[in-house]
């Protein structure tokens, strides 16, 4: 079996998400998967191939005003077709973000991920880390310092560069993309144990897709 397929789609307005998704990648790459970076203010035809070729999808955006940033709104505005298709059924999906505040809504942006991801029948995999620099003995340099569970968060000064990012939000998002590669490998796993594929079908249901008493179901769909 060929190792897993990892993208991480991103935008980046400052350069400091573009560094995270780098750490993300690496931590793929660790998992003994392939990653592939992508801009999605820059994206062609390659690179949605790359997207639909791609086991697993993480979705990346600095949060502004409470939400997404408007360039990664509107490449996920233009993932409204492969919605409806089920191009990305079945598919691991996961996020991260990064704010000036150690707050700053930056879960209604992982939430906007996780949306997007029930948007396209993906499943969508957690940080998997407990919440770090929670007592008198913790620290800023732990994992998971400002104690997200839906995914990966980061705090940068609005006045620093990307290259003196924290260094734990660093390795906490090193530490998601090495989680979502070992899913996605465990999920590929057991398909082939199965003998069962992927991208099963469009968004009313695939052929193939039964009821939970094995009734067979219409890839059409009906009202009533």
């Amino acid at each position: 079996m060929q190792p897993p397929s990892v993208a991480i789609a991103h935008y980046s307005g400052w350069g400091h998400t573009a560094a995270l998704a780098e750490a993300v990648a690496d931590g793929v790459r660790e998992a003994n998967a392939s990653a592939t970076v992508l801009a999605v203010d820059k994206m062609d035809e390659p690179a949605w191939a790359l997207l639909d070729g791609a086991d697993a999808i993480i979705f990346g955006s600095p949060t502004y005003m409470g939400n997404v940033s408007a360039g990664f709104q509107t490449f996920a505005e233009a993932t409204s077709g492969r919605c409806m298709s089920g191009t990305w059924r079945d598919k691991v999906a996961a996020g991260f973000t990064n704010s000036g505040g150690k707050s700053g809504d930056k879960l209604h942006a992982l939430m906007s991920f996780v949306v997007l991801a029930a948007q396209q029948h993906m499943h969508w995999v957690n940080l998997g880390l407990a919440p770090g620099w929670t007592s008198s003995t913790g620290s800023e340099h732990d994992l998971n310092r400002l104690a997200f569970w839906l995914g990966a968060a980061a705090q940068t000064d609005t006045d620093v560069s990307a290259e003196q990012m924290h260094g734990s939000d660093v390795l906490t998002c090193r530490h998601l993309g090495r989680r979502v590669a070992e899913v996605t490998a465990q999920l590929l796993a057991g398909r082939a144990a199965n003998g069962g594929a992927a991208n099963g079908g469009a968004a009313n249901g695939g052929a193939g897709d039964r009821s939970p008493r094995g009734e067979l179901l219409s890839s059409a769909g009906s009202a009533g």
